[in-house]
């Protein structure tokens, strides 16, 4: 194994490209998430453009590729293909060891991966058939109350206790809903409040198809999603547990495919 080798991991989804470069030894030296847009083979150039500059690499620079997410098959030299379960479960496991559970929400879809004590995968649920509750609803949502989605978070904070409810989570009818509860007069924190507590219940039915009892487990939080932490706190709240997020948690299931990269290659 040269000592210049790296390892990219390139997981590409419907919001948004996210690769992960590690060295040698299997440290993280360099991230990048782009925008999937239209064009995800551009998405995928930019993205390992940016992460070779940031490692202060050039193009020509020896790199074994694995892919992930659903767009894998478009990264065109990759030296394997892996699903987005497996490159999740590696990738909690190298950032928060000794994770149980792990609840990724992404741009398209939601997944619910039980791990062993090795943080191999037991059994996985996922909600890939409604963007409810995804990064997409969150956007569509944002729209509705002309707020950026950046914002969902910190406004949630303001939402005092209350009794409002969506009646759909189907981002059409949601979308109508929300835009209706504003010009009743709703308070914006109050229908984010609402809106977190829906995809907490959401996710809460997916999570129990794998985990009947979350209480004394390690439970992580990957993806987009992630970031926003009203989402975080309403899941945490009806699962009984604290949720642990790493730093990056979109780029996790993208450092996965990256290790997985060093592994498949021999490092």
């Amino acid at each position: 194994m040269a000592d210049d080798t790296h390892y990219l991991g390139v997981d590409i989804g419907s919001l948004s490209c996210d690769a992960v470069l590690v060295d040698a030894w299997g440290e993280v030296v360099a991230w990048a998430v782009v925008p999937t847009g239209a064009r995800n083979l551009e998405a995928i150039a930019s993205a390992r453009q940016q992460v070779l500059e940031r490692a202060g690499l050039d193009a020509n620079a020896p790199v074994s590729v694995v892919a992930t997410g659903y767009g894998r098959s478009r990264v065109e030299d990759r030296l394997a293909a892996v699903t987005e379960i497996t490159c999740h479960a590696r990738g909690i496991q190298a950032l928060l060891p000794g994770t149980t559970l792990l609840v990724d929400i992404g741009g398209q879809d939601s997944k619910a991966i039980l791990l062993d004590s090795k943080g191999r995968v037991v059994e996985f649920a996922m909600n890939d058939k409604c963007a409810a509750g995804t990064g997409r609803f969150l956007e569509a949502m944002a729209r509705a109350m002309q707020v950026e989605l950046q914002q969902l978070g910190e406004l949630d904070r303001l939402a005092r206790s209350g009794s409002l409810t969506l009646s759909s989570m189907c981002t059409v009818f949601a979308e109508s809903e929300v835009v209706s509860l504003v010009a009743d007069g709703a308070e914006v924190p109050q229908i984010v409040g609402a809106l977190h507590r829906a995809i907490a219940a959401r996710t809460q039915a997916l999570v129990r198809r794998v985990c009947p009892d979350t209480a004394a487990r390690a439970v992580a939080m990957s993806g987009g999603v992630a970031r926003n932490l009203g989402v975080v706190r309403a899941i945490g709240s009806l699962l009984g547990c604290e949720i642990a997020v790493p730093p990056e948690p979109d780029t996790v299931g993208a450092l996965g495919a990256a290790l997985i990269a060093r592994e498949r290659a021999g490092a």
